[in-house]
């Protein structure tokens, strides 16, 4: 007999129309807003925090700080990793519901996963959970 994983995710079916969902982007790419400090890539076992983004967030406001992966695409549209003005045209031609308040960025590389799955990853999902109103969410890698 298999045994399952303690640290694996539960399927949880989505029993909402997607016309009427509030979708959140979680991003693993190290993205944040230009007024908001970059992620600590000067530290070897990875930075563990993360970047709070509202839902009047710009394209254009948002930048890549992240150095294990080729950013190149995304420093040229962000919307490669953190794809908010394809969430406003799904709005726009009412296939999902609306834009969640709140959209989080964090450089997802890390030698600390214990502290990531113990610490910043329940962190991460309370933000999302309280006040967001998202219904689902993105989630993205770099």
């Amino acid at each position: 007999m298999n045994k399952l994983s303690r640290k694996c995710v539960p399927f949880t079916p989505f029993d909402k129309e997607l016309s009427k969902a509030n979708i959140s982007i979680v991003t693993a790419a190290g993205v944040h807003r230009k007024d908001q400090d970059g992620f600590n890539i000067a530290d070897e076992l990875g930075d563990l925090t993360y970047r709070l983004m509202d839902e009047n967030v710009q394209s254009d406001d948002l930048m890549v700080t992240h150095h294990h992966y080729d950013h190149t695409d995304a420093d040229e549209d962000i919307n490669v990793v953190f794809p908010i003005d394809i969430l406003r045209e799904l709005v726009e031609e009412e296939f999902i519901g609306g834009i969640a308040r709140k959209h989080i960025g964090y450089m997802g590389y890390t030698m600390r996963l214990k502290d990531m799955y113990d610490e910043t990853a329940p962190k991460i999902a309370n933000e999302i959970d309280r006040g967001s109103r998202a219904d689902a969410v993105i989630l993205t890698g770099g």
